[in-house]
């Protein structure tokens, strides 16, 4: 069981993460989503495609862009179609 934390909450839970290039992607359903908030910010991969990010808000804190997807994935990566990964300081334990 996969489990996403940041300060003292947790942001998503699973066991049917997939990981890709060293990320656990968390499925859509297992996002606690209160603590998410859209970002405009989006980034390109060459082989993934598109990413999306989202701003974490806990304990009137905010990480900014702590979290992505890819929400209209390239072929070789449908397998994470709207699973969210995190960084900047959010810990994954597996």
């Amino acid at each position: 069981m996969a489990k996403a934390m940041w300060d003292g909450v947790v942001l998503a839970e699973s066991d049917k993460c997939v990981e890709v290039e060293g990320n656990q992607y968390f499925p859509p359903e297992s996002i606690n989503k209160q603590f998410f908030a859209a970002s405009g910010t989006t980034t390109v991969c060459p082989w993934k495609g598109t990413a999306s990010y989202y701003t974490i808000e806990v304990n009137g804190k905010q990480n900014k862009d702590a979290a992505w997807y890819y929400a209209a994935p390239k072929p070789a990566a449908s397998q994470i179609k709207n699973h969210v990964a995190f960084w900047r300081g959010v810990r994954v334990a597996a």
